[in-house]
């Protein structure tokens, strides 16, 4: 079976997005994956209190509404788990994770699904798969004090059972595009392709 990779692109910008460019090279080191792609751009809807009832409702007592209400995280969670590999495109908004990858996150994580909790602690479900996330950003330099977006990710990709993750980036683009640019593609070059 080919290599299934899910790509999420979470850039508000679809013309001159530095996270959607890296993306699409990091998808050209696997020519010949099965790819589906998720464009955050397009919206989510933000969980609700008929969401969270419907979540919380055993599946077999769910009604017609309640079926309804969790069938867009449903196709989510069922594109997660048929991929070998996430790539995603993250932006740092505001020193954390646009508001459309949040709202991907808190549709994809549930309870008895993506993750269950144990007496030795939450435990998650979505293991064997690999994450590669391209940040950008203006002026927050990843992995410092004011970077509260690519923690965050890797560790809600933990908590559903994605530990192998990787991140390329271009940060602090308003210091040195060309160079930071530059460095992201050099990254890129060098991921090893095994899964």
């Amino acid at each position: 079976m080919p290599h299934s990779i899910l790509r999420l692109d979470a850039s508000a910008r679809r013309d001159g997005s530095v996270t959607r460019d890296l993306t699409g090279r990091i998808l050209a080191r696997f020519p010949q994956a099965d790819v589906t792609t998720r464009d955050l751009a397009d919206g989510l809807p933000l969980i609700d209190a008929a969401w969270v009832a419907a979540n919380f409702t055993p599946e077999a007592d769910r009604d017609a509404a309640q079926r309804a209400a969790l069938a867009l995280s449903d196709t989510l969670i069922a594109e997660v788990r048929a991929a070998d590999t996430l790539v995603i495109g993250l932006p740092i908004y505001n020193f954390g994770v646009p508001a459309t990858l949040k709202a991907w996150i808190d549709l994809i994580a549930r309870a008895g699904v993506t993750f269950r909790y144990t007496e030795a602690g939450p435990e998650g479900l979505l293991t064997g798969k690999r994450a590669i996330v391209a940040v950008a950003s203006g002026g927050t330099e990843t992995g410092s004090p004011l970077d509260f977006a690519t923690g965050y990710l890797r560790h809600i990709l933990g908590f559903v059972g994605i530990t192998d993750v990787s991140f390329v980036s271009a940060d602090r683009m308003a210091l040195d595009p060309e160079a930071t640019v530059k460095s992201a593609h050099d990254q890129v070059a060098a991921l090893p392709l095994a899964a």
